[in-house]
């Protein structure tokens, strides 16, 4: 999403919501001068990610001897 920093300034409690979910470019005078965004959302998107990889039949021993054979 893109705002004027004239806009952002006006709602500034709005836009930090917002920020939780999406990156904010910030513009002024037609040029982008600022990116508000969540510092936890790539670490989040890692995390989910990952989720399912190791199929529910195995267990935790041999998903850790599995990938000691590929190191």
């Amino acid at each position: 999403m893109s705002i004027t920093a004239t806009e952002f300034k006006t709602h500034f409690s709005k836009y930090l919501m917002m920020a939780e979910k999406e990156d904010i470019y910030i513009t002024q005078y037609g040029k982008v001068v600022a990116k508000l965004t969540n510092p936890y959302q790539d670490r989040v998107d890692i995390a989910q990610s990952l989720f399912g990889i190791i199929p529910s039949d195995i267990s935790l021993e041999e998903s850790i001897e599995e990938r000691l054979k590929n190191i």
